[in-house]
C-alpha cells in the first residue's frame, strides 16, 4: 500500500487515469535489473527511481571518468574515480529514499548474470558491447523476462522491447546475427551529449509501459533516431524462425 507521502510523491502519475494507484503499485512491487550505469543507464535509473520503481539493481565495473562528465548526468566532478554503479544507487536513493537501488560493481556474466536475470521483473540493457547484449538477451529469453533495449552512439540511436511472454516477440538475436557485429564505442566514434537522455528516457518510459501494463510497448518493433535531423523511423520486427535463442516462442 501507497504510504501517504507517497501519495504526494506520486500524484502527478495517479492523476493518470489509466494509471492510477494500481499502475503506481506495480511500479512499487517491481524489481528492475540494469546493466550500465553510462549514459543510458543513468536516466533510466534516476527516471525509474523517481518514477517510484521499488527495487533497482545497477550494474557496472568502471569507474567516473571526467570524459564521462559531458553526458552520464547522474555524476559530478568531484565523484571522479568513484565506482558508477554505487554512485548512481546512491544519487537514486537521494532522490527517492522509498526506492531500494542496489550496486553490483562486476562485470556479470554466465551463472551471476542469470542469476540477477531471473530475480528481475524486467531488464533494462544500457551497455555498450554486443558481448553483454547477446548474453543478456539469451538469459532473458531463458528466464522469461522482458528486457528493454537501447542503444546510442555518434548522432544515432534505437530504442526496442523484446518480450519472451508474448507470442512470436522477436528477441535481440532476430535483430542481430551474434557473428559480424564489432563494437564501436562512444570514446571511438564520439557521442553528441543529448541523444543519451533522449533514448535513456525513451528505455525508461518503456519499461513503466511494460511493469504497469498501461500503454503499448514497443514489442515487435524497432525505433531508430537521426538527432541530426530529429527524425524517428520504425520498423517492424518479425521472429526468426532459424533463431537459435528463442525457438518456440
Amino acid at each position: 500500500m501507497l504510504t501517504d507521502e507517497e501519495l504526494i510523491r506520486y500524484s502527478r502519475q495517479l492523476l493518470l487515469p489509466r494509471f492510477d494507484v494500481a499502475g503506481q503499485e506495480k511500479l512499487q512491487k517491481a524489481r528492475v535489473l540494469v546493466l550500465g550505469a553510462g549514459g543510458l543507464g543513468c536516466p533510466v535509473a534516476l527516471y525509474l527511481g523517481a518514477a517510484g520503481v521499488g527495487h533497482l539493481t545497477l550494474v557496472d565495473d568502471d569507474t567516473i571518468e571526467l570524459a564521462n562528465l559531458q553526458r552520464q548526468i547522474g555524476f559530478e566532478e568531484a565523484q571522479l574515480g568513484q565506482l558508477k554503479a554505487a554512485a548512481l544507487a546512491e544519487r537514486v536513493t537521494r532522490i527517492n529514499p522509498h526506492v531500494s537501488a542496489i550496486a553490483i560493481a562486476e562485470r556479470l556474466d554466465g551463472k551471476s548474470l542469470e542469476e540477477q536475470v531471473a530475480r528481475a521483473t524486467l531488464v533494462v540493457d544500457c551497455s555498450d558491447n554486443f558481448h553483454t547484449r547477446f548474453a543478456l538477451n539469451r538469459a532473458c529469453v531463458r528466464a522469461g523476462v522482458p528486457l528493454v533495449s537501447g542503444a546510442a552512439i555518434r548522432g544515432e540511436g534505437q530504442l526496442s522491447v523484446f518480450d519472451p511472454r508474448v507470442e512470436n516477440s522477436p528477441c535481440y538475436h532476430c535483430l542481430y546475427p551474434e557473428q559480424g557485429n564489432e563494437d564501436l564505442t562512444c570514446s571511438q566514434a564520439g557521442v553528441i551529449a543529448p541523444l543519451v537522455g533522449m533514448i535513456g528516457s525513451a528505455q525508461a518510459m518503456e519499461a513503466i509501459k511494460v511493469i504497469s501494463g498501461v500503454g503499448q510497448a514497443l514489442v515487435g518493433r524497432l525505433l531508430v533516431l537521426d538527432a541530426w535531423t530529429m527524425q524517428w523511423r520504425e520498423m517492424t520486427l518479425a521472429r526468426d524462425p532459424e533463431c537459435p535463442v528463442c525457438p518456440g516462442h
